[in-house]
């Protein structure tokens, strides 16, 4: 914390909770965040004035369009996502399934691209958000490729919670599934970050050799039972491998 300039981290601390509410008072930014009203107010006035903040007419806050830009410009300079749509496109035409694709973010797997599913019957992901590397086939995967000394820094300090019913929360038991999905080159969720769901997830490897992503398909699990599994699984690690060699890997793949 030191070496961090504590205004701009208060005001990270203020924009920051715009990542669950939509509008915000000044009164609730001020009781969310801790920050003393003073010293809220003039951020945030400094934060309005850059563009970041924006005040409607009841006087209640939300994110500036200026982060619309900043976000297309992310997206824009995203090169994995370019590549990897056009092949999650023909992967979701194919099979008809959701197509996602996460890349690491810190100790977090985050959502930059998603095709939705031909079936009327859907799951509810959207991009931007953000699931912890331990629940879901998409983030698992890509912990199961991290060194086994990053992978036991994470376990180390993560508190498994249950997200859905089939949540893994025993770090012994994920210790396993991690060396599996890694001896497979693929993992399979059922009902980890949703109940009844499932998915099915490869990963994918930059020019480097090291993982940054990983891409899955996903729905209802009445659609994903064992007879239909390794189609499934075939169809997503070859997804996998054509981004990733597109991407300049030249390793070995599964």
């Amino acid at each position: 914390m030191q070496n961090k300039n504590k205004t701009v981290v208060k005001s990270m601390k203020l924009l920051d909770l715009f990542r669950t509410n939509r509008k915000l008072s000044l009164n609730e930014m001020v009781h969310l965040s801790g920050i003393p009203k003073t010293s809220a107010h003039r951020m945030i006035g400094s934060l309005e004035d850059m563009g970041l903040l924006s005040k409607d007419e009841e006087g209640k806050y939300t994110l500036g369009m200026l982060f619309l830009e900043f976000g297309q410009l992310v997206a824009d300079r995203l090169d994995i996502r370019q590549i990897a749509y056009p092949i999650m496109q023909a992967l979701r035409d194919e099979i008809g399934e959701a197509v996602n694709l996460t890349m690491k973010d810190n100790w977090e797997a985050i959502y930059v691209e998603k095709l939705d599913t031909m079936h009327p019957v859907r799951l509810f992901t959207k991009v931007g958000r953000r699931s912890p590397l331990y629940a879901g086939a998409c983030s698992r995967i890509i912990l199961a490729y991290l060194t086994e000394k990053e992978q036991e820094e994470y376990l180390i300090k993560t508190e498994l919670q249950p997200y859905g019913i089939g949540t893994i929360t025993d770090k012994e038991k994920l210790r396993l599934v991690l060396q599996q999905s890694r001896l497979d080159g693929y993992t399979v969720s059922h009902s980890e970050l949703e109940n009844h769901t499932s998915s099915v997830a490869a990963p994918i490897f930059d020019y480097t050799g090291q993982v940054i992503g990983g891409i899955s398909m996903a729905g209802p699990d009445v659609r994903f039972q064992k007879g239909q599994l390794p189609i499934l699984i075939d169809k997503v690690k070859s997804a996998a491998a054509e981004i990733s060699q597109k991407l300049g890997f030249l390793g070995p793949l599964k």
